[in-house]
């Protein structure tokens, strides 16, 4: 076949400009490297490619490059073609000034919801989607079916049935770009349905009371107490969003009276149950709570993500949905053009059925588990005014502060280089629960090597 301007050479946008082809070229060439848009070590076309592509002669793109090469904005070496030169001044643009830390930032991490980003299983992941990808079938790369890829949803199906008591068909599940994207899914379905309102928790998330206002929904707190969530009197709503496993932030698992209320209210008023199951993997010290979705899937709808077991930038999330909400959730996601990358999918569906991912979350529950021993044994040697409660399970416990001190200690903690948030940030500007002083401490994002130090700062800062 014969080569033409197609098929030569690597792209390269340049536009001569001024009186002289030649000059005009050379001109576009020092300032496209003087400006920083050609960084060092970059190289550029042929000068046959580059002539081919420009219209122009061979020898007046050959000659443009030895000005530049003479000049020093250039090198060029047999065998090697030529590159932008490494010594070349470079003014960039402010835009791309990479982002400075601000002074004084924080130098560790304790801010709660976030998993170990350095224990993500690379090579794991690697293999799968190495695997993946090789036995995809060619329409996997096209546009799809709007629940996702038939190979996650069969793998989560399975999965889910067997560790988290999920009753789960794989027709019900839509994959989704984690939580968020799932949450602002069905809020856009419960108020195209005519809800006004949803009831929450009266901790929580303000992002997620956030995304469902954005969808047109006021957010209702239900009262709290220490079986959690007074799910007994729910006259007057259609709707629930809770975090029955593990509330979060604090950390209690809902009753099972409160657990048998809001099913039994649910099915009494044909009402919906939005399950936040965030972290059901971590469990320590008592045996697994199984999903709230399991004793009334035609009333439940559960919520599951891979950011806390594997990592947020994945953006993958899951929908198991009532017969009832089905075809309004998959109708709405495919006008929508709600989409997830498809290999990610097809490379976690192959880490499921592999093993991979059990093994990662039981090494990861072990690694989670250490870190929590040693910041209880910390604040009992160091800080035992402060009592931790809600370590059961999860990635966070809560620290129970003296009367009147939490903003105080936050401010400490600032000044000890820690980020790390006071309970008074995560209860609900609506909530008639009395105000407690607690620090919400994940003890999940530190790397194992920098968890003795961030302990040592936490303390630092305790009363």
């Amino acid at each position: 076949m014969a080569r033409t301007w197609a098929t030569l050479g690597v792209d390269l946008h340049v536009e001569p400009a001024g009186p002289g082809v030649r000059r005009g070229l050379t001109e576009a060439l020092r300032e496209a490297v003087r400006s920083g848009r050609l960084a060092p070590g970059t190289r550029l076309p042929s000068s046959r490619s580059l002539a081919a592509d420009l219209g122009v002669a061979r020898n007046t793109v050959a000659d443009a490059y030895a000005d530049l090469v003479a000049e020093g904005w250039l090198t060029a070496r047999q065998g090697s073609g030529t590159q932008v030169a490494g010594r070349a001044v470079v003014r960039p643009a402010p835009e791309a000034a990479p982002p400075r830390r601000a002074p004084g930032g924080p130098r560790y991490d304790l801010v709660p919801g976030r998993p170990d980003l350095a224990s993500f299983p690379r090579a794991a992941w690697l293999k799968a989607a190495r695997r993946a990808l090789a036995a995809a079938p060619h329409e996997a790369l096209g546009y799809g079916d709007p629940r996702g890829r038939p190979e996650l949803r069969t793998a989560l199906a399975g999965y889910l049935s067997r560790a988290r008591g999920v009753r789960a068909d794989p027709d019900r599940i839509v994959i989704c770009s984690g939580f968020s994207d799932g949450l602002t899914l069905l809020g856009a379905v419960l108020r195209g349905r005519g809800l006004r309102s949803i009831a929450v928790e009266s901790y929580g998330l303000d992002v997620h009371w956030n995304l469902l206002h954005r969808s047109g929904l006021r957010t209702v707190p239900l009262p709290f107490d220490e079986l959690g969530t007074d799910t007994r009197d729910m006259a007057g709503a259609r709707a629930v969003l809770l975090t029955p496993a593990h509330q979060f932030p604090l950390g209690v698992p809902l009753h099972p009276d409160r657990r048998a209320a809001v099913v039994g209210w649910a099915r009494r008023t044909r009402g919906l149950v939005l399950e936040d199951d965030y972290d059901g993997e971590f469990r320590y010290d008592r045996q697994p709570v199984g999903a709230l979705q399991g004793l009334d899937p035609d009333h439940v709808v559960y919520l599951g993500t891979a950011s806390k077991s594997l990592a947020p930038a994945l953006r993958l999330g899951w929908l198991v949905l009532p017969p009832s909400l089905a075809d309004e959730v998959i109708s709405l996601k495919g006008e929508g053009g709600w989409s997830t990358g498809v290999l990610d999918q097809l490379t976690l569906a192959e880490f499921i059925t592999s093993g991979a991912y059990d093994r990662h979350v039981r090494s990861a529950r072990l690694r989670y588990r250490r870190r929590r021993d040693a910041l209880v044994a910390a604040l009992t040697d160091r800080a035992p005014a402060v009592h931790a409660t809600g370590i059961a399970a999860g990635l966070h416990a809560v620290l129970r502060l003296p009367p009147g001190t939490e903003r105080a200690v936050v401010e400490a903690a600032v000044w000890q280089g820690l980020a790390v948030h006071g309970l008074d940030r995560h209860r609900h500007p609506g909530a008639a629960v009395a105000a407690q002083d607690a620090l919400v401490v994940g003890y999940g994002t530190p790397p194992d090597h920098a968890w003795s130090g961030a302990l040592d700062a936490l303390c630092r800062a305790l009363p």
